[in-house]
Protein backbone atom coordinates (compact mmCIF):
# COMPACT_ATOMS: atom_id res chain seq x y z
CA UNK A 1 0.00 0.00 0.00
CA UNK A 2 1.32 3.41 -1.13
CA UNK A 3 1.70 5.76 1.62
CA UNK A 4 -1.00 8.82 1.99
CA UNK A 5 -1.05 11.95 3.45
CA UNK A 6 -4.72 12.56 4.98
CA UNK A 7 -6.65 15.38 6.90
CA UNK A 8 -8.11 14.73 10.11
CA UNK A 9 -11.92 14.66 10.12
CA UNK A 10 -12.87 18.25 9.60
CA UNK A 11 -17.02 18.97 11.10
CA UNK A 12 -18.40 22.44 10.36
CA UNK A 13 -21.78 23.71 11.57
CA UNK A 14 -23.96 24.27 9.21
CA UNK A 15 -27.69 24.58 9.62
CA UNK A 16 -29.69 21.75 10.33
CA UNK A 17 -32.28 22.50 7.36
CA UNK A 18 -29.47 23.04 4.85
CA UNK A 19 -26.54 19.56 6.01
CA UNK A 20 -28.68 17.04 3.79
CA UNK A 21 -29.40 19.69 0.97
CA UNK A 22 -25.87 21.19 0.51
CA UNK A 23 -24.50 17.55 -0.02
CA UNK A 24 -27.07 16.83 -2.50
CA UNK A 25 -26.15 20.34 -4.44
CA UNK A 26 -22.60 18.78 -4.51
CA UNK A 27 -24.15 16.12 -5.83
CA UNK A 28 -25.69 17.41 -8.47
CA UNK A 29 -22.92 19.32 -9.76
CA UNK A 30 -20.44 16.44 -9.18
CA UNK A 31 -22.48 14.45 -11.59
CA UNK A 32 -23.10 16.90 -14.21
CA UNK A 33 -19.17 17.50 -13.96
CA UNK A 34 -18.57 13.84 -14.78
CA UNK A 35 -16.82 13.17 -11.73
CA UNK A 36 -16.04 9.86 -10.00
CA UNK A 37 -18.38 9.74 -7.46
CA UNK A 38 -19.45 7.62 -4.98
CA UNK A 39 -22.63 8.57 -3.27
CA UNK A 40 -22.76 5.41 -0.49
CA UNK A 41 -22.67 8.61 2.46
CA UNK A 42 -22.70 11.13 1.42
CA UNK A 43 -20.17 12.49 -1.74
CA UNK A 44 -16.88 10.44 -2.10
CA UNK A 45 -15.23 11.54 -5.32
CA UNK A 46 -11.62 9.97 -6.59
CA UNK A 47 -9.50 11.53 -8.38
CA UNK A 48 -5.99 11.03 -9.78
CA UNK A 49 -4.63 12.75 -6.64
CA UNK A 50 -6.46 10.60 -4.45
CA UNK A 51 -10.15 11.10 -2.70
CA UNK A 52 -11.89 13.69 -0.69
CA UNK A 53 -15.32 12.71 1.28
CA UNK A 54 -17.91 15.36 2.07
CA UNK A 55 -21.31 13.93 4.33
CA UNK A 56 -24.22 15.18 6.39
CA UNK A 57 -23.61 13.94 10.06
CA UNK A 58 -27.10 12.29 11.10
CA UNK A 59 -26.74 13.36 14.14
CA UNK A 60 -25.34 16.93 14.53
CA UNK A 61 -25.70 20.28 12.59
CA UNK A 62 -22.27 19.70 10.54
CA UNK A 63 -21.19 18.55 7.72
CA UNK A 64 -17.84 16.35 7.94
CA UNK A 65 -15.20 16.35 5.53
CA UNK A 66 -11.99 14.21 4.81
CA UNK A 67 -9.22 13.83 2.03
CA UNK A 68 -6.41 11.84 1.40
CA UNK A 69 -3.99 12.10 -0.97
CA UNK A 70 -0.34 10.40 -2.77
CA UNK A 71 1.73 14.25 -2.29
CA UNK A 72 1.18 17.44 -0.08
CA UNK A 73 0.60 19.22 -3.38
CA UNK A 74 -2.49 16.45 -4.20
CA UNK A 75 -4.11 16.95 -1.13
CA UNK A 76 -4.22 20.64 -1.39
CA UNK A 77 -5.70 20.21 -4.53
CA UNK A 78 -8.52 17.57 -2.95
CA UNK A 79 -9.26 20.45 -0.27
CA UNK A 80 -9.46 22.67 -3.29
CA UNK A 81 -12.40 20.82 -4.55
CA UNK A 82 -14.35 20.41 -1.62
CA UNK A 83 -13.69 24.23 -0.86
CA UNK A 84 -15.25 25.33 -4.15
CA UNK A 85 -17.75 22.88 -4.18
CA UNK A 86 -19.02 24.12 -0.65
CA UNK A 87 -18.72 27.88 -1.62
CA UNK A 88 -20.87 27.00 -4.67
CA UNK A 89 -23.76 26.19 -2.33
CA UNK A 90 -22.99 29.23 -0.45
CA UNK A 91 -20.58 27.71 2.46
CA UNK A 92 -17.12 28.39 3.77
CA UNK A 93 -15.39 25.73 5.27
CA UNK A 94 -14.27 26.55 9.39
CA UNK A 95 -16.87 29.30 9.84
CA UNK A 96 -20.72 28.67 11.09
CA UNK A 97 -23.01 28.64 7.79
CA UNK A 98 -26.63 29.49 10.10
CA UNK A 99 -27.87 31.44 6.49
Amino acid sequence: MPAMINTPEMRFQVDESRKFAVVGEVMARLQTEGADVDETDGARVTTPDGWWLLRASNTQDVLVARAESYTRDGLVRLMGMIDAQLAASGIKRGEAAGH
